[in-house]
């Protein structure tokens, strides 16, 4: 008779055991040996260098409910027998033991507690979580294959969304139709199921109906349940190869995890790579029952922010030669230098494309209000300036930069969107462009070529830097700490000298406060300096060789660890001189600008707000941020003002006043091609203003004196323009 119920002592170590663990006697003393290490780990490791403090002893008794481990400790603490293999090899073995184990100290760290009947009691202690970390590098997830099924994987990327918190059973209570015998039946964790057993173990007596197959009845109420959420990561911008698609992983937290990631994060994570049988899975993989879909079942996280990806990865070398390099006298002009070495010219874009890179500092107010540290540029002109170019050298460069077209992006694409989920028919929220780039630039081109209403959705992300979305029942705020580097052509084109600068610049007053620095390209047509740009081009097309100099991409490498280094290192303040005087300047821009506006009887295109002096403020720290200073001094705001002089408020001049200089010969050339517009135009009709200048040339006419006869009637109100410019509209 000895060993009749041996097989039914471990049942409910099945689900975590399932190669009968119990009924090996070696496996089983393997597995106490194990848990017995595990707890003296936890209990008496100690750091080297501070051998009387037990970390982990001490995080137990402050936070019962989760425990932190570091692999590296695992494997310093006990080298012959490694805990730390056996944890990586089959983690699902040997994790639940570790949650044990630190539940079983948890218990012993405690003191007894008085019970209602005054008995010294046990005190309850619930389960503790383990969240492990490592110090390795992460893989990529496309390395991720059949080999590291079951096993502990460490990857990283961005969470593009999160689904609902739900409840998963743990242990699940099963009540027998027939006999009411009851029965719990562990749950696998993760996204698994339970294993339901198809008959029930129950005797029938004498004269009692026999418990059919499948008897059982599934009790939720009495089940035990905790939290979980799926989430979806997504490769890292950078890490994904040329021309490919990026991939998505699909993520399982659990208990204390849950909820503590927002879509746009930077994550990297520990997890055991499981597989899960999908529920609706397409009609082609109908009858496949061998084929199961990967997912990870998280067991750590970390979140990568600009702090953390900072001073951690530099090499004591780098530090040296960065610190070197901050304290030469010349560092702006040798970072400007190295901005698009490809391309002529334009030294200012340059500066101001070294100064968006950097940025200035972020600050936080007592009463919680954030101003950003991020500098926006708009680059204005004519084709074949190199506009798209830069953005293409700053997403190469920039620590963190994604690439949109105007044309292509939508609202949502740019903020966020909120999905409905295939299988299980709810919503959940996708982070779009300006959420990836959080902490780095977000680079889009033809930016007047974009719908009005989808530009108006970077308002908010340009100036409060969040993205705050109310749709389908979900309402929530993102971060979007992102620079803006946008490109844009004039209406026509081409930049017009003969039209205003509000008819070049045709963006809303609204979005142009919120750029820093607004730069006009043009293509000017002088002998002298195409001749330079001509040899410079040539120069650059048969010096470069095919296969692209390995000099190069170290140089492009050095620049973006650099900025890297300064952007989590320096966080520089104005000094006293050096804000005192930039008061005294912005007020006497302030009063140019008023000047300007009641000589010319109206605004100008380029608003100069509030919002223009915080924008100084940011260059000159940008300024002090590339050497390393902690102070931004008179020289740096000396520069800065130059700089904003020498873009906004230059866009802000631009194009002709009314008081254009006329010779009388011209002014009778406007007076008649005058008359002949309002001869070929009624008063209240439309014309489309092509065809208009057309037929004038056609009777002989010069176009350019046609357009200025317009624009002067436009300026007295005698005609007006609609459909964004295409069509004349005579007034009564």
């Amino acid at each position: 008779m000895s060993g009749w119920d041996e097989g039914a002592v471990h049942y409910s170590d099945q689900a975590q055991f399932p190669h009968g663990a119990g009924a090996d006697p070696e496996q089983a003393a393997n597995r106490h040996t194990v848990l017995r290490k595990f707890k003296e780990f936890i209990r008496n490791f100690a750091r080297p260098n501070e051998p009387n403090v037990f970390p982990y002893r001490e995080s137990l008794v402050q936070n019962p409910k989760f425990l932190l481990v570091n692999l590296t400790d695992l494997l310093t603490y006990d080298k012959d027998q490694d805990l730390r293999d056996l944890l990586r090899k089959n983690p699902s073995d040997y994790l639940p033991l570790f949650e044990t184990a630190a539940a079983e100290v948890n218990a012993n760290l405690k003191a007894r507690v008085a019970g209602e009947t005054g008995e010294m009691e046990e005190p309850q202690t619930g389960e503790v979580q383990i969240l492990l970390k490592s110090d390795e590098d992460p893989v990529s997830m496309r390395a991720l294959g059949a080999q590291y099924i079951s096993k502990l994987v460490k990857i990283s990327g961005i969470t593009i969304a999160a689904s609902r918190t739900k409840a998963k059973a743990t242990y699940v209570t099963l009540l027998c139709k027939n006999c009411k015998n009851v029965k719990v039946v562990p749950c696998r964790p993760g996204l698994g199921g339970a294993i339901v057993p198809r008959s029930c173990d129950h005797v029938a007596q004498m004269g009692e109906t026999p418990c059919p197959v499948d008897p059982w009845i599934v009790v939720p109420d009495r089940s035990k349940y905790v939290d979980q959420q799926t989430l979806k990561l997504q490769e890292n911008p950078e890490d994904v190869p040329t021309g490919e698609l990026p991939r998505n992983m699909l993520l399982s937290v659990d208990r204390q995890l849950v909820q503590t990631i927002v879509p746009g994060t930077r994550l990297t994570i520990m997890g055991i790579y499981s597989i899960f049988q999908a529920s609706k899975t397409s009609t082609s993989h109908k009858g496949a029952v061998a084929i199961r879909q990967p997912y990870i079942r998280v067991v750590g996280i970390e979140e990568t922010n600009e702090a953390t990806r900072g001073p951690a990865n530099f090499t004591q070398e780098e530090v040296e030669e960065f610190k070197r390099f901050a304290a030469e006298g010349n560092v702006y002009e040798n970072i400007c230098s190295k901005i698009a070495p490809s391309i002529f010219g334009h030294v200012d874009v340059k500066k101001a494309v070294a100064c968006l890179l950097f940025g200035g500092s972020r600050k936080t107010l007592p009463d919680g209000v954030r101003l950003r540290g991020d500098i926006n540029v708009l680059l204005l002109g004519d084709p074949s300036t190199a506009k798209s170019q830069f953005l293409k050298f700053v997403e190469k460069t920039a620590p963190i930069a994604v690439y949109t077209s105007g044309k292509g992006s939508s609202a949502a694409g740019l903020t966020a969107s909120v999905i409905r989920d295939n299988s299980t028919r709810e919503f959940y929220l996708e982070g779009g462009a300006m959420v990836l780039a959080d902490g780095g630039v977000v680079c889009i081109d033809e930016f007047d070529k974009m719908r009005p209403e989808d530009r108006v959705a970077i308002h908010e992300a340009m100036e409060q830097q969040t993205i705050s979305i109310a749709k389908a029942g979900i309402t929530t705020v993102l971060n979007s700490r992102t620079s803006v580097l946008a490109a844009a052509n004039p209406p026509s084109g081409r930049y017009d000298d003969l039209k205003t600068a509000q008819d070049n610049i045709d963006l809303q007053t609204t979005i142009l406060s919120r750029f820093d620095l607004i730069f006009i390209v043009k293509d000017i047509k002088m002998f002298s300096q195409d001749k330079k740009i001509a040899t410079h081009i040539i120069q650059v097309h048969t010096s470069a060789n095919a296969a692209g100099e390995p000099r190069d991409t170290k140089d492009d490498n050095w620049l973006k660890r650099y900025i890297q280094y300064c952007r989590s290192m320096s966080q520089p303040r104005l000094s006293d001189s050096a804000a005192t005087s930039l008061q005294q300047t912005y007020v006497e821009i302030r009063q140019k600008m008023r000047k300007q506006a009641n000589e010319t009887g109206e605004a100008t295109a380029v608003p100069i707000t509030v919002r223009q002096l915080e924008a100084i403020v940011r260059l000159s720290e940008s300024l002090a941020k590339m050497r390393l200073s902690n102070v931004a001094n008179d020289i740096d705001v000396v520069e800065a003002v130059r700089l904003f002089e020498n873009s906004t408020m230059d866009a802000a001049k631009s194009g002709i006043n009314q008081h254009i200089n006329l010779t009388p010969e011209m002014a009778n050339e406007i007076k008649q091609a005058e008359s002949q517009i309002k001869r070929r135009m009624g008063i209240g009709s439309h014309l489309s203003e092509r065809r208009l200048i057309d037929d004038l040339t056609r009777m002989g006419l010069n176009e350019s004196v046609v357009r200025r006869a317009l624009i002067i009637m436009h300026q007295r109100e005698e005609v007006e323009y609609k459909r964004e410019r295409r069509v004349i509209y005579r007034k009564a």
